[in-house]
């Protein structure tokens, strides 16, 4: 019978990077010093995300799915993506500012023969004072003059900044420039796609001298000029309730800010369930008396087989809720 699964994260090095995902989020990062990222879950094969728990344990997640199709990621799910896990689920940690850039929509990736494009969101677990997200842009941007300020080395005149804050949600279409600043901790979900386009990387150099390759070409057919999205999510915080975060074609995302325990019932969803910890710890209970343990910095996928679980926090617990629509 098909169990909640938690997955070995892969720990990956990079010029921005630091150590709050060893510090704050607990993780095991081998002691890198700049680690950017935690890939929680993924279903890219070149680097398979391993199962950490039970019987399955060692396993990726595209054999689960392979195996236990529909029982595992919903029949609606494995008819549309098939033995693929659809969605990429990271920590990020910015020590210092990420590069401006953009990603493209399905249409420009398959056309590149890409699987898909890539349309994200972002919770924030931490922000240091002073920190702040680019989204957007200040005014409306016709693609020959954003062209023509890269090529001047003035493109930070017209990004629009929005202060970073604890707690705060951004969702970034495909097609929207956007870069997270130094100082921020988040959770990214997102679409199974690795493809950035890079604007601008504020002229900075690695240990060897070299600056990193920018994609503005690509980047300017990838930005959807006629869309500006540059705000974040508005919603009201509820205690011991479910609250829709984000909403869109692949991945709905809720939050739920608990101390009691909750109980969820799934039977209409048809989908996969992820709980990704944001704050403090739970329990999920399952079959009666069964559990699996839930901190900060941790995520579990419930099979879409399983109908109903409990949640029980201890203390006050925050958990994003993600599944497929």
């Amino acid at each position: 019978m098909l169990y909640p699964l938690k997955f070995n994260a892969i720990y990956k090095e990079k010029i921005w990077g630091g150590e709050k995902i060893s510090s704050i989020l607990h993780r095991p990062t081998g002691g890198l010093k700049k680690c950017g990222e935690s890939w929680e879950l993924s279903g890219f094969d070149e680097e398979p995300i391993m199962v950490s728990n039970g019987f399955l344990a060692g396993n990726s997640i595209n054999e689960l799915v392979e195996i236990y199709m529909g029982d595992l990621v919903g029949e609606k799910v494995f008819h549309k993506f098939g033995q693929v896990f659809p969605l990429l689920i990271k920590f990020i940690d910015a020590q210092d500012d990420l590069s401006v850039q953009v990603h493209p929509d399905d249409t420009l990736a398959k056309q590149l023969d890409e699987f898909n494009g890539k349309t994200e969101m972002w919770y924030v677990i931490q922000a240091e004072e002073g920190s702040r997200i680019n989204m957007g842009f200040e005014r409306h941007v016709q693609k020959n003059e954003l062209g023509k300020l890269v090529q001047e080395n003035r493109l930070e005149e017209v990004l629009h900044y929005v202060p970073a804050e604890a707690g705060q949600t951004f969702y970034i279409p495909a097609g929207t420039v956007h870069a997270i600043g130094r100082g921020i901790l988040l959770a990214e979900i997102q679409q199974l796609s690795d493809i950035t386009y890079r604007l601008y990387d504020y002229n900075r150099r690695d240990a060897e001298g070299k600056t990193r390759d920018l994609h503005v070409k690509e980047a300017l057919e990838a930005i959807h000029f006629e869309e500006n999205n540059n705000t974040p999510v508005a919603y009201q915080p509820q205690r011991n309730a479910t609250v829709e975060l984000v909403k869109s074609p692949y991945f709905i995302t809720n939050m739920i800010d608990f101390d009691k325990p909750v109980e969820k019932i799934y039977v209409s969803l048809d989908s996969f369930v992820l709980y990704i910890c944001v704050g403090g710890s739970a329990s999920f209970c399952y079959d009666d008396n069964r559990t699996e343990s839930l901190s900060l910095g941790e995520c579990l996928l419930k099979p879409a087989s399983m109908e109903s679980a409990v949640i029980v926090p201890h203390g006050t617990c925050k958990l994003l809720e993600v599944y497929v629509p």
